[in-house]
This record gives C-alpha cells, sequence and structure tokens, in this order.
C-alpha cells in the first residue's frame, strides 16, 4: 500500500480520505468531462469513525489517506450514508481488514448494502431519523433524506463541530486538487453543480423541497457541508449560492429560455433549426443550439434544467426517429423536466413518420406542442419563412409563461 497519499483535516479531528478519479468520463449515463470525486471522512475520536468509502479501484489509495493518519485497523465505526457502489464497494473489503465493533446505515441503507454484497460477514445496525450517535467528545446526528437519489439516503450531522455530511446531495463531479469550494472559481463550480442537479437529482426535485423545509425546522446550524462527490463547502457564502440554485431547481423555476435540439443527415434539417433560432431570437429571449453530432445528453440535460421550451427537430430515418434523438429522448424523459412548451420539426424524403414520433416523446413528457413544420427534401422559402414564424410563436408562449409564473 502506498504511504505518499494524505488526508486533508476539514474541521477539528475530522478528515477528507477520499479517492480522486481522474479519468472516469460516464457515470451510469452522465458524461463527466472533468472525471470526479469519491469523498469519505474520517473522524478521530474515542471511537474513530469513517463516513463511506470508495470505488474497488481506488482502495489503496484510501486506505493510504487513513494510514497518514491512523492505522486502518484502529477504526472503530463504519457509518454508510449512501450505498451506491462508488461510495460503499470496497466495504466488504474494509470490514474483513478492519473488523470495526459497528457498521451503520439506514433502514433501507441495511437493506441495499446486504442486497448489494452478499459477504459482509457483519450484521449492519440500522439508524432512524434523528438518532444520535456518541463517538467520544463528538456527537452524530443521523438525518433521513430518502430519494436524494437512492431510497438509502442519509445525512450525518456532526453536533459540536455544525459538519452535515450530505452524501450526493450538494456534491458534483469534478475532479481537482483543490478540496475546498472557495478555492475554486465560482463560475465552473456553478457549471458543474449545475450539471449534477440537471442529470442526477431534477427526477427526485419534490424530495428537495420537502429537505429544505425538514432542515429549516430541525434549527440545524452548519458551518461545513461535505457531499461524497466534489469540494467541501466550507464558505457559506458559496453554499448560500448553492442553496439558492437548489431552491429554483426544487421549486421548477425557469427562465426566459428555448433549447432547439436536433440532429441532420444531409444538412435540411439543421437549415429548418437556423430559421427557427433565428425567429425565436427576434423576439428577445435566449436559445440554445444544440446539434446532436456535437452535443451528448448530458450536455442537453443541463440546458433544459431551466429552459421553458423545447424544439426538438430530425429527419426520417427508415419510416422511424432519428436514433440520436430517440437516445436523448428516453434520457431526458427518465429526468421528468417540467418543461411547459415545445415544437417538432423534421425533413423526410418519402415517409415523414419522424415527426409524429418527436411529437409522441414531447406530450409524453408534458410539453404542450405549440407547432410542426416538415419539409420534404430540402426546405424551401416558404417551410423557411414558417420555421421563422415558429421559432417566434414559441418565443412569445415563453415571454407569456414567465411574465406570469
Amino acid at each position: 500500500m502506498s504511504k505518499n497519499l494524505n488526508a486533508i483535516q476539514i474541521a477539528d479531528k475530522v478528515y477528507w480520505v477520499g479517492a480522486i478519479d481522474w479519468g472516469v468520463r460516464n457515470i451510469h449515463g452522465y458524461t463527466t468531462d472533468r472525471g470526479t470525486t469519491y469523498n469519505a471522512y474520517l473522524v478521530m475520536d474515542d471511537k474513530i469513525t469513517l463516513f463511506d468509502t470508495v470505488k474497488k479501484e481506488f482502495e489503496d489509495e484510501f486506505l493510504s489517506r487513513i494510514a497518514s493518519i491512523v492505522n486502518p485497523e484502529k477504526i472503530d465505526y463504519i457509518i454508510s450514508n449512501h450505498s451506491e457502489p462508488d461510495h460503499s464497494e470496497v466495504l466488504p473489503e474494509i470490514i474483513k481488514a478492519v473488523k470495526p465493533e459497528k457498521v451503520f446505515a439506514s433502514v433501507m441503507g441495511k437493506k441495499a448494502l446486504n442486497a448489494i454484497y452478499h459477504d459482509l460477514n457483519m450484521e449492519i445496525t440500522a439508524v432512524k431519523d434523528g438518532e444520535e450517535l456518541g463517538l467520544g467528545s463528538k456527537t452524530v446526528k443521523f438525518m433521513e433524506t430518502r430519494m436524494l437519489h437512492w431510497p438509502d439516503s442519509m445525512f450525518s450531522y456532526l453536533v459540536e463541530d455544525k459538519v452535515l455530511l450530505t452524501q450526493d446531495a450538494f456534491g458534483m463531479h469534478l475532479a481537482s486538487s483543490e478540496r475546498f469550494g472557495e478555492e475554486l472559481p465560482w463560475g465552473v463550480l456553478k457549471t458543474h453543480v449545475s450539471g449534477y442537479y440537471a442529470n442526477i437529482i431534477t427526477p427526485y426535485s419534490s424530495h428537495v423541497a420537502k429537505l429544505f423545509e425538514k432542515i429549516d425546522t430541525s434549527g440545524l446550524e452548519v458551518s461545513i457541508v461535505a457531499p461524497d462527490h466534489g469540494p467541501v463547502w466550507r464558505n457559506m457564502d458559496n453554499f448560500r449560492k448553492v442553496l439558492s440554485l437548489y431552491k429554483k431547481w426544487s421549486a421548477r423555476k425557469l427562465d426566459e429560455k428555448i433549447v432547439i435540439v436536433y440532429d441532420t443527415m444531409w444538412g435540411s434539417t439543421e437549415k429548418m433549426a437556423n430559421h427557427i433560432e433565428d425567429g425565436a431570437r427576434s423576439s428577445d429571449v435566449s436559445v440554445e443550439m444544440m446539434p446532436l453530432y456535437s452535443f451528448e445528453r448530458s450536455m442537453i440535460a443541463l440546458e433544459m434544467l431551466d429552459a421553458s421550451a423545447v424544439i426538438v427537430g430530425a429527419p426520417t430515418l427508415n419510416n422511424n426517429i432519428f436514433p440520436s434523438l430517440a437516445d436523448v429522448l428516453t434520457y431526458i424523459k427518465g429526468l421528468k423536466f417540467k418543461t411547459p412548451y415545445g415544437a417538432v420539426f423534421g425533413s423526410y424524403g418519402w415517409s415523414g413518420e419522424g415527426n409524429n414520433l418527436l411529437r409522441e416523446y414531447l406530450v409524453s413528457i408534458g410539453v404542450e406542442i405549440v407547432d410542426e413544420i416538415k419539409s420534404k427534401y430540402v426546405p424551401d422559402d416558404k417551410v423557411k419563412e414558417e420555421c421563422f414564424l415558429l421559432g417566434q410563436a414559441v418565443a412569445n408562449k415563453v415571454k407569456e409563461f414567465i411574465k406570469n409564473q
């Protein structure tokens, strides 16, 4: 085991002992263009306590960081805030090596860990919402946060230090040498926390809203927020910005913005997209053009997070929807955005089923179709004018929506 990797202190007797994954570029369908971290935390108290673990291939790095401050065999307790494998995959090996007194998880976490790993060789102790655990000079208070973003999800609060360990909530996929949010530019933080919410948390927005109610009524005072991915939030000014974004997204507050998602075979659909964009911009709304030969599904999700309309276009291929659109729309449907308006467009040669299939997708996710346009082969001046007017019509719907939001 390497001895040259160090733990990083984040609070009194509280250390980051996680791993940095510089190379990962995809996590369950979500593109991670700048890698990620798998954060784990160690509390050096009378009962030395480890919060979460890491992916299997980072076991040596993880143990090396722990060993920089204590022999891993001296760990007394392990607490699993989240059972997803990127935070629990080395748990069976750690249990065998460390032989801790107890391993704690939420009620649902106990069920999940036993279903994922069949060789833990240790009884998991289930803790309930509001339950407390004494470590010596420090106290851990548990808070169930089911469906943020798994049924087992749980926060752990270090009462005396006001440190909130939030598993996947308030995190981001971003590999960096900096461990604290204030060490990174706000623009970088905002981009990655937005992408994380859009691609992972969006379907559970109603649970986020309930979490805020729970925290507000609990009276918790927080000085440090330590998620399981990305930097630790030690600067509360930055974290308040994150909270503001979470509150906006969970409340489904949208911007005066249209996303145009399309692909093209011989350029005809792209010509239509350009005229739709021109029409929308003439009405002074923000427009994001996202051709699928350059943008992938995670980037589409990021832009749809606060969009009030999505306009989707594709040629018909083999009497069917164009494959890249089928991929993106299936992904978007699962994220359950609340986009109020949309439109469809596309070119075709002899059948033209593509538009109908695009419309069916949008309707199935609750989008009101403003209009649709087909072009047989290459769009002529009449079709181009129709596209311009479609862009204007959608933009007007968006402006009216934002005015009344």
